[in-house]
C-alpha cells in the first residue's frame, strides 16, 4: 500500500520512526513530522497529545516489530541455535554496510538521547531491550546442555545485546564496519571457550556411563 494511502495515524507513526532514527528525537521538529506524514497539526493532535506521546507510541510499537522485522527472518535462515544468534547480528551488519555506517539501532539511539528523567520513555526502551534479550535467551536455552552448568544465561544474552549495541555505535562513529566485526569476532571466541570448557565434562560423563 502506498504511504499516502495509509490511515493518518499510521502515516504519522511511520514518519516518526523514520525521522527519529534519521535525525533523532530532539532533531525532529513538529514541522518535520507534519511534512513527512503529509498531515496538518489538527490531524496530528487528534491522535497524539504531544510529540512525547508520539515517542511513547513509537517505542511501544517497536516491540511488536521485533519478531517479524528482526528475529524471525534471522531465525528462519538457520536452525542451529548458536547460528541463529549470529544470524541476528549479521542482520545488523548488513544494515551498517547498506547505510554506509549511518545505521543505528533505533532503540539504542533514543536511549542515549532521551533525558534520563523521562521515566516512561526509558521504561518502554527497557522493555524493548528485554524483549531482544529474551529472543537470544531462547537460543541459549536450547543449547544450555552444551554450556558450562554455572553459565548465567540471562547475563550471556545481555552480553550479546551489549556486543550488538556497542558494535553498531562504534561503527557509526568510526564510519567503518570493522569495530562491529571485531566485537562479534570476540563474541564468537567467547562462545568457543564456553563450549570447549564443557566438552571435557561431557566426555567424562559419557565415559562413566
Amino acid at each position: 500500500m502506498p504511504e499516502t494511502a495509509l490511515p493518518t495515524r499510521d502515516r504519522i507513526l511511520n514518519s516518526a520512526r523514520h525521522l527519529f532514527w534519521e535525525k533523532g528525537f530532539a532533531g525532529t521538529s513538529m514541522a518535520d513530522l507534519l511534512a513527512n506524514a503529509d498531515v496538518n497539526s489538527g490531524s496530528f493532535y487528534h491522535f497524539f497529545d504531544s510529540k512525547e506521546a508520539l515517542l511513547r507510541e513509537v517505542l511501544d510499537g517497536y516491540r511488536g516489530l521485533l519478531r517479524p522485522m528482526v528475529i524471525d527472518p534471522a531465525f528462519s535462515s538457520v536452525e542451529e541455535p548458536l547460528g541463529r544468534i549470529f544470524a541476528v547480528l549479521e542482520g545488523y551488519r548488513r544494515g551498517i554496510v547498506a547505510t554506509d555506517c549511518r545505521y543505528g539501532c533505533p532503540i539504542g539511539r533514543l536511549a542515549l538521547e532521551i533525558d534520563p528523567e523521562n521515566a516512561p520513555a526509558h521504561a518502554l526502551m527497557a522493555q524493548n531491550f528485554q524483549a531482544w534479550v529474551g529472543c537470544i535467551r531462547e537460543c541459549l536455552d536450547t543449547m544450555a546442555a552444551a554450556l558450562p552448568p554455572d553459565t548465567d544465561l540471562d547475563a550471556l544474552a545481555t552480553f550479546v545485546l551489549v556486543v550488538m549495541e556497542g558494535g553498531v555505535m562504534l561503527s557509526r562513529s568510526y564510519k567503518s564496519v570493522e569495530p562491529f566485526d571485531r566485537a562479534v569476532d570476540q563474541l564468537r571466541q567467547h562462545f568457543r571457550l564456553l563450549l570447549a570448557g564443557r566438552e571435557p565434562d561431557m566426555r567424562r560423563k559419557a565415559a562413566q556411563e
